[in-house]
Parts: structure tokens; C-alpha cells; sequence
């Protein structure tokens, strides 16, 4: 799993917003700033969508508040799904999002999880990051089902805390 420090990946993968869907990579979305990533195991899945993605699009006035340049949801779907996501959980706009349809991101982040026991195959842990300038300043991956660690109420509470800005 990625660590404090560790720079981020350059990966493909799309960036959907209003308008439809673009090529990126990764550190071209992740590497500017103080961004706040998320990874969720899926798009409209019960847990990610009642209590993960809504708590940042509750929460993106305050994170911006306290010094977030960008917002970035991640999660193994195609893009066409991400971006009924987007609009159905009322995150568009406030939120980035990127579909990683190959789990190549959640590869590259260590974040990659098997999923096939229910059906899902290989999807991204539950987790968020904090990065700045191009590195992780602080993850946050869950340890077991639910939101806690990697909510938006526990990043408000790392940046309030000064999370060490990093050389």
C-alpha cells in the first residue's frame, strides 16, 4: 500500500465530469496541490453510496475550506457508471471522479482488493489519501467493512490537525 512520502503512480484511466469522459493519468489529476483522493470498492454499491461519497459532497465546502485544491473519487467501474454516480449522488461538480475500469490506479496504489467471494472481482480497498504536490502526505484505509478512517470527517480532522506538509 502506498505510504507517506511515496509519489504518486502515473496511471490511465478517465476523468468524467459534466460533459462526458477524458484520458488522464493519474498524476497529472493527483499530482498538483493539496488533493484529496478516496477509493471506494463501488459505484452505487450500498456502503459507498449511502455513506462514503456523501459524506465528502456534505464536507467539500469545509475540506476546500481547510486548504483542498481538488476532490477525487476512485473506483473500479467503467466510466459511463461513474458518471451516472456522479449525477445521481449529486457530486458532480464538487467532486472529481476516476474510472478506473482496469484497476490499474488500485493496482499501483496497493489499494487493489479481491472481491470475487461476492461476485465483484478485483475493486479498490476503502480508503483516502491525502497528497500534496505530487505525494502522499497521509492514508487512511479501512481495516474492516464501514466508513471510519477513510471518511470525510477523519480527513477534516487530519487537516485540522496539521498533517505534516511534506519536503
Amino acid at each position: 500500500m502506498i505510504e507517506s512520502g511515496s509519489p504518486i503512480p502515473s496511471v490511465r484511466g478517465k476523468l468524467v465530469g459534466a460533459d462526458g469522459a477524458i484520458d488522464i493519468t493519474s498524476d497529472a489529476v493527483l499530482g498538483t496541490g493539496t488533493v484529496v483522493f478516496f477509493s471506494v470498492p463501488g459505484a452505487f454499491t450500498p456502503t459507498c453510496h449511502v455513506n462514503h461519497l456523501p459524506g465528502f459532497v456534505a464536507n467539500a465546502a469545509k475540506l476546500r475550506a481547510a486548504g483542498v485544491d481538488r476532490i477525487v473519487c476512485a473506483s473500479v467501474n467503467d466510466h459511463h457508471v461513474m458518471k451516472a454516480w456522479a449525477e445521481a449522488s449529486n457530486g458532480l461538480g464538487e467532486i472529481d471522479f476516476i474510472a478506473d475500469g482496469n484497476g490499474e490506479l488500485a493496482d499501483a496504489l496497493g489499494l487493489a482488493r479481491d472481491f470475487s467471494e461476492f461476485g465483484m472481482g478485483k475493486r479498490f480497498a476503502r480508503a483516502s489519501i491525502l497528497f500534496r504536490d505530487g505525494k502522499a502526505a497521509a492514508v487512511f484505509a479501512e481495516d474492516g467493512p464501514g466508513v471510519t478512517a477513510s471518511g470525510a470527517p477523519a480527513m477534516l480532522m487530519a487537516l485540522e490537525a496539521g498533517t505534516p506538509q511534506l519536503a
